[in-house]
């Protein structure tokens, strides 16, 4: 399967739907605590990691912020995957956005902050953060070599893995497994259609559910 195939199948499954698939297969890989703050809809792609450490003012050069160089990692078919430890600091504000926009990534999700949220949302950037913070990452953030794996939300994150995101929250795919997790993904988007499809002709949920087994122990 190609990864253009994996992105277009895969985006057509909502996230919740994503979430049952994974509790399948015993894998933990809903995104804790990021809200999101710009963009909309449903956004898939490839993980790109990028790990920031945080400190206090002055600890770190103002070169060693780095977000050119996380903005030039963005591309179509990639989300930036970014962790600063959860702490209120930004990483990406107006003018990252706006760069990480140009360059068609599927979206940012940050372990940390984002700041100028107005000008973010005029970009029309899909992005995730845990907080939204003023406080600026110049001097505050050291930016370690893209491309290791990253905490983001509890979850673990290795590059390539797939994210998935909508407006009810984001989940990781291992790579390894996309392809076996997939067709289960689609099976259960599948029965919520059904379901769905009964209850537009005018059955109850409960009548529904039973009719195709929706609410079986098993379903």
């Amino acid at each position: 399967m190609t990864d253009e195939d994996i992105l277009t199948r895969a985006g057509a499954i909502p996230v919740s739907t994503w979430s049952d698939a994974l509790d399948y297969f015993d894998i933990w890989g809903v995104v804790q605590g990021m809200t999101l703050q710009s963009g909309s809809g449903r956004i898939c792609g490839f993980a790109t990691t990028a790990r920031q450490v945080p400190g206090k003012l002055h600890e770190f050069e103002k070169a060693e912020f780095a977000v050119g160089r996380i903005v030039s990692a963005a591309a179509p078919g990639r989300v930036l995957m970014v962790d600063v430890g959860g702490q209120p600091i930004s990483t990406m504000g107006g003018l990252a956005a706006y760069g990480t926009k140009q360059l068609g990534a599927a979206g940012v999700v940050i372990d940390g902050a984002c700041r100028d949220v107005d000008e973010i949302r005029k970009t029309g950037l899909w992005l995730a953060s845990r907080h939204v913070a003023p406080t600026t990452g110049k001097g505050r953030l050291r930016l370690m070599p893209l491309g290791c794996p990253v905490e983001i939300g509890g979850i673990t994150v290795h590059q390539d893995d797939l994210v998935v995101g909508d407006e009810t929250g984001v989940v990781v795919v291992p790579r390894a497994k996309v392809e076996e997790i997939l067709p289960k993904a689609e099976a259960l988007m599948a029965a919520d259609l059904a379901v769905e499809e009964r209850m537009h002709q005018g059955q109850t949920f409960a009548e529904a559910g039973r009719a195709t087994g929706y609410l079986s122990p098993k379903g």
